[in-house]
């Protein structure tokens, strides 16, 4: 596992990030942002950095990786298989949540090396988007990994409905809130 940041590394460089991909959703080509709503971006909302949302975890693998079927915002399946799991406390309240790799395609002899964590909690659909926000973790050969949701952002299709974007499972649905990284988007 990577060397934790210190809370003064912490503490510049997140902001540095905000700021790269407000850039980004402003000025790229590839950007989610609807072209013609570009010019009333003005940088994404997120809930304050709170190191209390960055949780040392330990990824507990499922013995026999199970396929499933994360349902999306055009109704179009998405294959994936559910990979292991986090258990974790937030103020108290234990929690859980899924990890999922894609699928494996036909043909493909590579397996995926990144876990994505899709998640909704009681902040979905007040304060932050209501269908979910997501984590993408790289693969740790250790099965210790870093749950930072100072770093949960909104799928693409919180900006434009161009998008497909899985929702998570309701074993992915958090009791407590999650008031770390984004926020709801204000112009969708």
């Amino acid at each position: 596992m990577r060397r934790d940041p210190s809370p003064g590394d912490y503490a510049r460089d997140l902001p540095l990030q905000r700021k790269e991909k407000d850039y980004y959703f402003q000025t790229d080509p590839d950007s989610p942002i609807p072209a013609e709503t570009r010019g009333a971006f003005r940088g994404l909302e997120y809930f304050p950095a709170d190191l209390k949302f960055r949780l040392h975890v330990q990824l507990t693998k499922l013995p026999n990786p199970e396929p499933v079927t994360l349902a999306t915002s055009k109704g179009i399946p998405r294959p994936m298989v559910r990979y292991g799991h986090f258990d974790f406390e937030i103020d108290g309240v234990k929690q859980r949540l899924y990890a999922y790799k894609a699928a494996p395609q036909p043909g493909h002899h590579h397996e995926d090396a990144s876990l994505f964590v899709p998640f909704r909690d009681a902040t979905s659909g007040k304060e932050s988007y209501g269908a979910a926000r997501y984590l993408d973790l790289e693969d740790e050969p250790s099965d210790e990994y870093v749950l930072d949701f100072n770093l949960a952002y909104n799928p693409y299709c919180a900006y434009s409905d161009d998008y497909v974007c899985p929702f998570p499972p309701m074993e992915n649905w958090l009791t407590v809130p999650i008031r770390a990284g984004e926020k709801a988007f204000p112009l969708h």
